[in-house]
């Protein structure tokens, strides 16, 4: 009786309390990094975080779907959403695994968080925004002229058509 209560009680501890592998950790970050020194371990690290823990996805979103639509509807969903979620963290971790050698590729993470595997992590989204231009962009009325006041058209489209020779006996 008392390991089931300690089992009973070491289940309760993980299921809840948030679990280290749904956090963003130093291995994400690693990963990530343009250094190759610094990214050689992060994607061997995320890879095989993500190919250990990809049994995960399945169990959070069954449990979610289950609780958020009717029943039967809900499981199926969870079990489709979190197979395809596991699939692709497991494919993700072992393409880290094969490619963590290559310079320049961060391999395709996934999101970090269990519960929607292709969400969008906001430390990653903010560093791969674009900065904005300083300049408005050019309108489709702006048409670039040689002189001022006259306008340059494009080249006629087709073919071109062989210049004409006049032949001289």
């Amino acid at each position: 009786m008392k390991q089931f209560s300690g089992i009973v009680v070491v289940i309760c501890l993980i299921v809840g309390a948030q679990p280290a592998w749904a956090t963003r950790m130093a291995v994400h970050e690693a990963a990530e990094s343009p250094q190759y020194k610094r990214k050689f371990g992060g994607m061997i690290g995320r890879g095989a975080l993500n190919a250990v823990t990809c049994f995960v996805d399945p169990i959070v979103n069954v449990v979610n779907e289950t609780k958020a639509g009717p029943p039967l509807v809900g499981t199926l969903t969870g079990v489709a959403k979190g197979l395809g979620c596991g699939v692709l963290r497991l494919g993700s971790g072992a393409v880290d695994l094969v490619t963590f050698w290559v310079p320049g590729f961060n391999g395709f993470p996934v999101s970090d968080s269990y519960e929607n595997c292709v969400a969008v992590n906001s430390s990653t989204s903010a560093a791969q925004e674009l900065p904005v231009a300083s300049t408005p962009p050019a309108s489709s009325l702006d048409v670039p002229t040689t002189e001022p006041g006259a306008a340059q058209l494009p080249p006629p489209l087709g073919p071109k058509k062989p210049a004409k020779r006049k032949w001289t006996k």
